[in-house]
């Protein structure tokens, strides 16, 4: 049909246009208003419950109308009748992301900033969600905090990840112990030196946030080893573009072989957001495969990768600590690499045990708690 005006609605043939609360023009898709009516949501379950699918024609309206601040719109064919407040029309008018409370400026830190790492009492996590907001918003923003006042229980760490959301199992199972065992599957499980890493890059996808209650450390030696990914990838991108370029364009190969399973995934060095910001990293010496691209590509690619390497280990990222027993370092394993030093085995009792949730459920339980989401 021609443009057709009506009221201050101009109808076309696959949409309508009208003017905001602002005056502002707009125009909005006859499918996607009827797909997202107000009623087309359940008010329990927050899920939509209008199947588009089941519609015998393409949405048409029958009559429109504005009237307190609301579009109303009559559809042919259909006895139901939609009506959209502007102030939601304007929230969708251009094509613009749905404001994300998650969606937080992540805060580059580097070797100095222990002290300054968020820390927040176990007991008041549990109670708090004031404190469980804090530490989520750190997590978000630095990708690092710790726990204290941590019981010497296996349920203490599980009552902290649940905090976040679900334990999220790896093939070590969904909790792993990380002192010397007699056959190590892992070079975490022995006391000999941890480069710095991100964990498990050999799963499609890694899990996202990474808890380490630590239990005992009485050990000489074994420092625990800690940077910030995104620091150093923001730093790479200002000094060598095309290596920053390389390592956020490529996938490479990583791996984890033993009895039973033969993990392999394929991932980039360096991890962009929506936004083109670096969110993270994945790297592992001891979890990279051997690379299987054209040969000709490790003409550039190789020197980029070991430069981002060597930076990740220069002093000015790497914060040296000893995580103490009755404490849990949460971090987010897209985003900071962690390892230790070396220690003596026989010189004291080192042990620490750790699990996993997923950043995406971090995200969410974050949002919920600050937001009150469009259905209530």
């Amino acid at each position: 049909m021609d443009s057709l005006q009506i009221d201050s609605v101009m109808l076309e043939d696959t949409g309508l246009s009208l003017q905001l609360a602002d005056g502002s023009p707009a125009y909005f898709n006859y499918y996607w208003l009827r797909d997202n009516c107000p009623s087309s949501f359940d008010r329990e379950t927050r899920e939509r419950t209008f199947d588009i699918f089941h519609s015998q024609n393409a949405p048409k309206p029958s009559a429109v109308k504005v009237e307190e601040q609301s579009l109303v719109v009559d559809w042919e064919g259909e006895a139901h009748q939609s009506r959209y407040p502007l102030d939601m029309l304007a929230t969708y008018a251009y094509g613009e992301r749905r404001p994300d409370p998650a969606d937080l400026p992540r805060k580059p830190w580097y070797s100095d900033h222990y002290p300054d790492v968020c820390r927040v009492s176990h007991p008041l996590l549990l109670e708090s969600n004031e404190e469980r907001r804090r530490w989520m918003e750190a997590l978000l923003v630095e990708g690092v905090a710790i726990v204290t006042d941590m019981p010497d229980t296996n349920e203490a760490l599980t009552q902290t990840g649940l905090q976040i959301g679900q334990i999220r199992p790896t093939f070590f199972g969904p909790y792993f112990d990380v002192r010397t065992h007699i056959k190590p599957t892992n070079l975490a499980f022995t006391s000999k030196a941890l480069e710095l890493h991100t964990d498990v890059p050999a799963e499609e996808y890694a899990p996202g946030i990474q808890f380490l209650h630590c239990r005992a450390n009485s050990v000489a030696g074994g420092l625990n080893l800690f940077a910030d990914g995104t620091a150093v990838a923001n730093d790479l991108r200002e000094i060598d573009p095309e290596a920053f370029r390389l390592l956020a364009e490529t996938e490479v190969p990583f791996y984890k072989e033993h009895d039973g399973y033969d993990m392999r995934s394929y991932q980039r060095v360096i991890e962009l957001d929506q936004h083109g910001e670096v969110s993270g990293v994945t790297i592992s010496q001891h979890m990279a495969d051997i690379f299987d691209l054209p040969q000709r590509t490790f003409d550039t690619y190789y020197p980029a990768f070991v430069r981002f390497g060597k930076m990740l280990q220069e002093e000015k990222y790497v914060m040296r600590f000893s995580l103490q027993a009755t404490e849990c370092i949460t971090f987010d394993n897209h985003r900071i690499v962690h390892g230790r030093e070396a220690y003596s085995a026989t010189s004291g009792e080192r042990y620490l045990r750790g699990t996993y949730t997923d950043r995406g459920e971090l995200r969410g339980t974050y949002r919920g708690l600050v937001s009150e989401g469009r259905f209530k």
